[in-house]
């Protein structure tokens, strides 16, 4: 099975061919090859200058042919990966992909907005497409070990936190932040109604209140430490992990195997309306943010979005 990169701006793009393009790959990795690679990038993000390049010449470097568009990409593979590393071009690149009923995983973010982020999923569901999208923090062992502790009992509540990189463009949340709130909605499940952010000293901490009457957080770390992690409460006891970026397979198999078995069964790991929610959240987020930190239920920012969308 032949697959595809729209979007060479990211190391993402080299680490995810070594792992499917590995000889001697077994399971779901066996069978799916990298062939093409369409650069992209962002011509008004430096950092995406910097890494096109370099990502590009790397991926030649291992076989891969390099193509001028998408349309032609698509043409050549039979699944795809849209891991251009901001989401402002998404939207745009996707189309193509799902239009041709290319079964395509989507690198965090969806989109640069809740708006596009409902977009691509109702052209997936226009098309009959599946597609999916994910953090690699959700598949570490470190959060699939939270989940399943047996010594938590049921789970009641979660502090989750990633990196926070203010960026211009879109979303701090979306940009980064997407990682912490993916842990906590990897934990804590979904239902989550309401949010409330405020700013504190050095960090922004996003509070959710979901339907059960459960409270979970994100805080999102700045300054450029890379820490990653969470607490859990539990009715029986309270288990924290830390995240440890490591290697590149150590973060990026546990993803990329998920990634694999989609493409081969056509079946997402995480649902559109799972996205969706946790997609709502970091708007809600940012509305409450905007508001001075008052609640903002996610219904309304995913009705306001669906009617943006309705009308494009």
């Amino acid at each position: 099975m032949k697959v595809g990169i729209i979007g060479l701006d990211t190391p993402h793009a080299v680490e995810f061919t070594k792992i499917l393009n590995d000889p001697e790959a077994t399971g779901d990795l066996a069978d799916l090859t990298v062939v093409a690679g369409y650069p992209g990038g962002s011509p008004d993000l430096p950092c995406s200058w910097d890494c096109v390049e370099e990502c590009t010449e790397q991926l030649r470097g291992m076989s891969v042919e390099i193509v001028d568009s998408v349309d032609e990409l698509v043409e050549k593979v039979d699944l795809v990966l849209l891991e251009s590393q901001e989401g402002r071009p998404h939207l745009e690149q996707i189309r193509p992909a799902l239009a041709a009923g290319k079964p395509t995983f989507i690198d965090k973010p969806v989109a640069a907005t809740l708006v596009d982020t409902v977009r691509i999923y109702q052209l997936a569901g226009e098309c009959g497409t599946p597609c999916f999208s994910s953090s690699a923090i959700r598949f570490i062992r470190e959060v699939v070990g939270l989940c399943n502790n047996p010594l938590l009992g049921r789970i009641v509540g979660c502090n989750a936190y990633s990196p926070y990189m203010m960026q211009e463009y879109h979303s701090a949340l979306f940009n980064y932040g997407v990682h912490g709130v993916e842990t906590l909605f990897t934990i804590m499940g979904t239902g989550c109604k309401s949010v409330v952010r405020v700013y504190t000293e050095g960090t922004e901490l996003v509070t959710g209140t979901w339907e059960d009457g459960r409270v979970g957080t994100f805080r999102g770390i700045r300054d450029g430490l890379l820490a990653y992690g969470a607490t859990v409460y539990g009715t029986d006891a309270v288990v924290h992990d830390g995240i440890d970026e490591g290697c590149a397979t150590d973060v990026y198999e546990p993803l990329v195997s998920e990634i694999a078995r989609f493409f081969k069964t056509g079946k997402p790991p995480v649902s559109a309306e799972e996205t969706l929610e946790i997609f709502a959240f970091m708007e809600a987020a940012d509305q409450s943010k905007r508001r001075g930190g008052c609640p903002v239920s996610l219904e309304s920012v995913l009705q306001e979005a669906r009617q943006a969308a309705a009308q494009s």
